[in-house]
């Protein structure tokens, strides 16, 4: 049965909870991946999260349950490319708490952070997925919700 949640912006003021689901899914990916690719300080996370929301250079959509708890999240940020033909953002984290996957809530957020992207004026939402073939499911939860493979694999450089 689909979810009704409320899906507004987040604020600094939602920093700690936005950051508690951060960690959470770090945590599954790490779990599932069977590599620590990533370094998560809570602490850390919430005050670089509520700085980046102040600046207004990061956005954050959360989810709502009818309680008020925070059940997912969606957080975009804008780029710039040549070869995007201009302003596009890029969904840098999307998590649903699993209790309640497969309810409709991704798309949910997706459709919201998409309706935001078209108000900005982006000209695409682009994806990174987390490590294939353990999270093939959200590939293939893209795919539905009308993305394409537009690359090859994301690589990082620590500087």
């Amino acid at each position: 049965m689909p979810l009704s949640p409320t899906i507004s912006l987040a604020s600094a003021d939602t920093a700690p909870e936005v950051a508690a689901l951060v960690g959470a899914l770090l945590g599954e990916i790490m779990e599932r991946s069977g590599n620590a690719a990533f370094n998560f300080d809570l602490a850390g996370t919430t005050a670089r999260l509520a700085e980046w929301l102040e600046q207004g250079n990061y956005t954050v959509l959360t989810a709502r349950d009818g309680d008020n708890a925070m059940i997912g999240f969606a957080a975009l940020t804008e780029s710039r490319a040549l070869y995007a033909e201009g302003v596009f953002g890029t969904l840098t984290e999307l998590y649903v708490r699993p209790e309640y996957r497969s309810h409709g809530l991704g798309k949910q957020l997706l459709d919201a952070a998409c309706a935001h992207g078209a108000s900005l004026g982006w000209k695409r939402l682009e994806v990174t997925t987390p490590p294939l073939p353990h999270f093939s499911n959200t590939l293939a939860f893209y795919e539905r919700e009308g993305f394409s493979v537009a690359g090859g694999k994301k690589l990082k450089r620590v500087l």
